[in-house]
């Protein structure tokens, strides 16, 4: 559970130690806010992505699902900066389909954590295989990151792709392929 009140201290603490004042009128309410949207940029941390993922149902059915285009958002836990982007997720069911919200509920509270990249791209895929048992999952991840684009760098327009891959999608190219082929909308 996200404390607000510490947040709301350590806020006014840096406010004052930029050299500004957290009196002054437009700063005065900064802390409060910043506190509330810690506690919605972090909501999953409270959550299992896998138990959202249990809620699928029984199909015979072994092709391919694919849901491109995910919006996410999450911050970096390097530098408390935002690193959004898109998913796009691929499986092949072994009897078990999910409704495909349940996806991006799971990508959500995922996301909703101090982050990186490649590990968001790791959990998401092996959330999907611990709940519906796939023949093969397939997890895509493009996303610019504000660490690189506002600061240090500053390459704006950056973006950073990962990938992870279960089951077949490893192992074979034909499954490989087919997925990336999907995803890129060919």
């Amino acid at each position: 559970m996200v404390d607000r009140g510490k947040i709301s201290e350590a806020v006014r603490q840096i406010i004052d130690a930029i050299g500004e004042d957290p009196q002054r009128e437009g700063l005065v309410e900064t802390p409060r806010r910043i506190a509330e949207m810690y506690c919605e940029l972090f909501s999953g941390l409270g959550s299992d992505p896998v138990e959202v993922l249990r809620s699928g149902f029984q199909e015979e059915r072994e092709d391919m699902v694919v849901l491109r285009d995910i919006p996410f958002y999450s911050l970096c836990e390097h530098h408390f900066l935002p690193f959004y982007g898109v998913a796009h997720v691929g499986y092949i069911p072994n009897g078990r389909l999910v409704g495909i919200s349940k996806i991006a509920r799971a990508l959500d509270i995922l996301a909703r954590r101090p982050q990186v990249q490649e590990r968001l791209t790791r959990q998401v895929a092996d959330s999907i295989l611990e709940a519906l048992d796939p023949d093969g999952v397939g997890v895509v991840l493009e996303a610019e990151h504000f660490c690189l684009s506002m600061r240090g760098a500053r390459k704006p327009g950056s973006r950073v792709v990962t990938s992870a891959v279960r089951g077949p999608f490893r192992k074979g190219a034909v499954g490989r392929s087919e997925l990336l082929a999907l995803v890129q909308g060919k």
